[in-house]
């Protein structure tokens, strides 16, 4: 085995070309061409303007967490729902978070990913390790990142059978490539202890600095396993929990821990581990048994239900499973047990949007992308949300 010294194995760094695309915000116009499909309709393409990335979580703003921006779009089902009356089917409006009690109705149920952010990047001095997930095997899978002046970009200077040595003594062995950006590795020592002393959360170039471990957690966040924040469950609260409670409105955790994302590449995901417990089941089927609609808190939530409707006892259903899933949620293929979504926004020809699809239909998904874009939205796992019904 050879070893990889890290403050010598990257190239000396040159600066990316500089992000331009039209956009409307802080006084520039943002509204591009247009949302335009992508791959026969299931996913989209359009111009994402660096102004439209949020930068810093919303407290920094001024904002709770539950002010952020809710764009609400509806299905063509004809259904007028909650307490907003007099919609047109389709129809996309505005509020804010903390509307969200009273856009839904009593016998829903919100489910919810109970997976805490580990501090999943340990930084070098010119590289990065991001830790991705623990395989059965006992492995992790880590993607390699090349460290530049303002975040990481990807890194690809290794080979198989080669170690690096991390903080603290630690070190790290790359038996084998498992996709093109991610590695099989061990790590000599508990990497979950391991990240807790010299791990920092992951962050990419739409964020421009470090923010604490507690603004990448979620109030549901109870199970320690996801890379990147289950970004869906932040804006909720303990007071807007108590409110959707105190109006009927059923909460049920799964877990799902999520791997790294791609912000460089288009890719569908990998095999993530999940856990659909017998009482959250139970719960989903009560709901939909009796009317009620099963409203996913997050595209992890919606892969974690859809896997355990696929061997379910009856049509709709789900069922008390766990394991790791390799589900990938199509418009080909639809959903089984999911009747809405809250989501965050996603990148343009993201496997993210082929999921909404799903869900939505690509005309009212490409009608509330072209809202959110002409509105100002903001972008990322600190910006606005988007709630389907």
């Amino acid at each position: 085995m050879t070893a990889r010294d890290p403050h010598t194995a990257v190239p000396p760094r040159t600066e990316p070309p500089a992000k331009t695309a039209p956009g409307r915000a802080d006084g520039v116009d943002a509204t591009p061409a247009g949302v335009r499909p992508y791959g026969a309709g299931e996913s989209f393409e359009f111009a994402l303007a660096a102004p439209l990335e949020a930068h810093e979580p919303p407290e920094a703003r001024g904002l709770r967490r539950d002010e952020v921006r809710l764009l609400v779009s509806r299905r063509d089902t004809g259904e007028v729902t909650g307490e907003v009356t007099g919609e047109v089917t389709g129809e996309v409006t505005h509020h804010v978070f903390a509307d969200l009690p009273s856009l839904l109705s009593p016998g829903d149920l919100l489910v919810v990913n109970n997976s805490a952010t580990l501090p999943a990047a340990v930084r070098l001095d010119r590289l990065a390790v991001h830790f991705s997930g623990r395989l059965a095997s006992g492995e992790w899978l880590v993607e390699l990142r090349r460290r530049t002046a303002t975040a990481t970009e990807p890194y690809s200077g290794v080979a198989p059978g080669e170690w690096l040595p991390l903080p603290g003594g630690a070190t790290l062995r790359l038996p084998a490539q498992e996709t093109p950006r991610l590695w099989r590795a061990h790590l000599d020592r508990d990497v979950l202890s391991y990240l807790a002393v010299h791990g920092v959360p992951i962050r990419y170039g739409h964020v421009r600095r470090d923010w604490p471990l507690a603004d990448y957690q979620t109030v549901f966040g109870v199970e320690p396993g996801s890379a990147e924040m289950p970004s869906a469950g932040r804006p909720f609260t303990p007071e807007l929990v108590t409110d959707l409670v105190r109006r009927g409105i059923g909460i049920a955790p799964i877990t799902l821990h999520t791997g790294v994302a791609s912000p460089e590449k288009d890719e569908p995901p990998y095999p993530e581990w999940f856990s659909v417990s017998p009482w959250t089941a139970r719960l989903v089927n009560i709901t939909r048994e009796h009317g009620g609609r099963v409203i996913a808190v997050g595209t992890t939530v919606v892969r974690a239900l859809e896997t355990a409707a696929l061997d379910a006892p009856a049509p709709g259903t789900v069922r008390a499973t766990s394991g790791w899933t390799s589900h990938v949620v199509t418009p080909a293929e639809g959903v089984r047990a999911v009747d809405g979504l809250v989501t965050g926004l996603h990148e343009p020809r993201s496997s993210h949007l082929m999921m909404l699809s799903s869900i939505t239909g690509t005309g009212v998904l490409a009608r509330a992308y072209e809202a959110a874009l002409e509105e100002g939205y903001l972008w990322h796992e600190f910006g606005d949300s988007h709630l389907i019904l």
